[in-house]
């Protein structure tokens, strides 16, 4: 075997491997058609909408003082 082969041969066992471990570790089809709600918003009720926090200051803050 010459080396573009091998590397042939062992890219195509590298490319089995990793389908192999997306359609293990990913999600069904049916999980992707009906997306489960997480626990904490199913029960928690639908609360008022906080006010927004006032803006971040921004850039330095100049001050104007005295030149005694």
């Amino acid at each position: 075997m010459n080396s573009q082969s091998t590397a042939g041969f062992l890219g195509a066992v590298v490319a089995v491997i990793v389908l192999a471990a997306a359609f293990i570790y990913g999600p069904s089809p049916s999980q992707i058609r009906n997306p489960a709600q997480p626990a904490a918003a199913a029960r928690a009720a639908p609360a008022a909408e906080a006010a927004p926090a006032a803006p971040a200051p921004r850039g330095p803050v100049i001050r104007d003082v005295p030149n005694d």
